[in-house]
């Protein structure tokens, strides 16, 4: 019986800004700020962009909130990538190696410090701290995979 096989890649264009702001700490916080603003922006955007044709109408009003909901998701999203990035680099300095750990504390300390913000409750902060953690462990762990 004969056999045929399907041989290929995927690749997706890959988009790079450099910023230099004369140090790495700075650079990599603030490409990690609008790569994923970025996303949370578009994210919105698509979102928004759904529901306007579900509706089967744009009003000025609706376009204004659009924008200030991207900004916001944007600023938000950006922020929290910028810290983890910046906490993972700054643990990688530290401890003057690259490893998962770097990864796990970042995102504890990011996990922690976002909480904090916006909740009092120690239980909350500490659950978030283990949940941040934990997430980026395991992306680190899915990244080794591939």
């Amino acid at each position: 019986m004969p056999i045929s096989r399907f041989s290929g890649s995927v690749s997706a264009p890959k988009v790079d800004v450099a910023i230099d702001m004369g140090n790495p700490f700075l650079n990599l916080t603030a490409d990690g700020f609008l790569k994923i603003g970025a996303v949370a922006a578009t994210r919105v955007l698509a979102d928004e962009t759904f529901h306007a044709i579900k509706r089967g109408s744009i009003s000025s009003s609706n376009f204004e909130h659009t924008l200030k909901k991207m900004c916001k998701e944007g600023a938000y999203w950006g922020t929290v990538a910028g810290l983890y990035v910046g906490m993972e680099y700054g643990m990688e300095r530290v401890r003057g190696t690259r490893d998962w750990k770097n990864a796990m504390a970042g995102g504890a300390l990011t996990g922690a410090l976002i909480s904090a913000v916006n909740s009092k409750n120690k239980d909350k902060i500490v659950t978030d701290a283990i949940t941040g953690g934990a997430i980026a462990t395991a992306a680190v762990f899915i990244n080794y995979l591939t």
